[in-house]
């Protein structure tokens, strides 16, 4: 699928409001190109970052009580595996679904686009936990980490790729470009000591087995993390978009030319996470954070990198989600994101 949204704004995925129809209405308003499901993780646990997408998952448990999650792997896990595995082979994508209790936004938004779709509108956006932060972020019961148990990985890594396929496929009849995200903010550790046993080839492996699966459904997989990493990861693992924190770790992509190079080249989409979501937001304007990007744009130029290209196949998003941070800043991240993409587009879309 090619790709042209030429500095078009979405959004990163979660929000903190309750409210899901003013949620909605916010996306719509801001984002028309492409409208994004809102995740809102205010509204219940079940709409936390990985819980959100266990359902259907083998020996999960949720204690409400405590506020977590964790894979029970004590007792006989054979049958609950063999229905798990079963219903994946099958392709039986209902098996998957995100139901309306763990994901308010995606329902809300789909009603309202079956109302209204926006003129103007080029893709819809949805979004995963990626397989390597979920695995890594949630434990057994002995608390160890699920990432180190072979068979709960490869679960967890084909439980997220049918979540994905379960979203791109209910959302086609709206919208036949449609964007799937892989959040991996973990990835910003990989390296550290923290995770020395973990191999950069299981990690490109568990991303390029949700990338396929989005691919197999028509869409563009792309993977977000906040912070810094080894870009060529993604790279390697084949996504289509790179959603990054531009604003912080802006120069970080500069430390891999030639790959960079090659992906942007080749149709690779870099979404700019250019809005800071942290308090930083208070003394930026419009115009010093359209600098900002546009002098990024000038340095990818100086390694080489075709200038017009980047323009065309550039998205324009906040640093990260804004689900943690106040209502009014929230909102005001998403107006801002709105108001860099129309200015940027002023400046460099005659340019080309």
């Amino acid at each position: 699928m090619s790709f042209d949204a030429s500095l078009a704004a979405t959004a990163v995925g979660s929000f903190p409001h309750q409210d899901v129809d003013a949620v909605c209405k916010l996306v719509l308003e801001n984002f028309p190109e492409i409208p994004a499901c809102p995740q809102l993780p205010a509204t219940s646990l079940n709409e936390q970052m990985e819980i959100q997408y266990s359902e259907g998952l083998p020996c999960v448990v949720i204690d409400r009580q405590k506020g977590r999650m964790y894979f029970d792997t004590s007792g006989d896990t054979t049958s609950a595996l063999e229905r798990f595995y079963e219903n994946y082979l099958a392709e039986n994508l209902d098996y998957f679904t995100l139901s309306r209790d763990f994901a308010h936004g995606i329902y809300a938004i789909e009603k309202y686009l079956n109302q209204k779709k926006p003129p103007e509108m080029k893709y819809m956006k949805m979004q995963v936990t990626g397989p390597v932060s979920f695995a890594l972020t949630v434990v057994d019961e002995n608390k160890r980490a699920i990432y180190y148990n072979d068979m709960f990985r490869d679960v967890i890594v084909k439980g997220i790729a049918m979540k994905a396929r379960w979203q791109l496929r209910r959302f086609k009849p709206l919208c036949e470009p449609r964007i799937c995200i892989i959040d991996e903010p973990i990835l910003s550790a990989f390296g550290s000591s923290t995770y020395v046993s973990v191999s950069r080839d299981e990690v490109v492996s568990m991303i390029r087995e949700v990338v396929e699966a989005i691919h197999s459904e028509g869409g563009l997989a792309g993977i977000h993390c906040c912070g810094n990493t080894e870009w060529t990861i993604p790279i390697d693992a084949g996504v289509d978009i790179i959603n990054f924190d531009a604003y912080t770790y802006g120069e970080s992509i500069l430390l891999y030319p030639e790959q960079m190079k090659s992906f942007v080249e080749s149709g690779g989409v870099l979404a700019w996470g250019i809005v800071p979501t942290s308090v930083d937001i208070e003394r930026e304007t419009t115009n010093s954070l359209a600098d900002k990007l546009l002098g990024l744009v000038n340095q990818l130029r100086l390694k080489g990198i075709d200038r017009e290209i980047v323009i065309h196949n550039s998205i324009i998003t906040a640093s990260c989600g804004t689900g943690s941070v106040p209502v009014d800043r929230a909102e005001r991240i998403v107006k801002e994101t709105k108001k860099v993409s129309d200015i940027l587009k002023k400046v460099c879309i005659p340019c080309n």
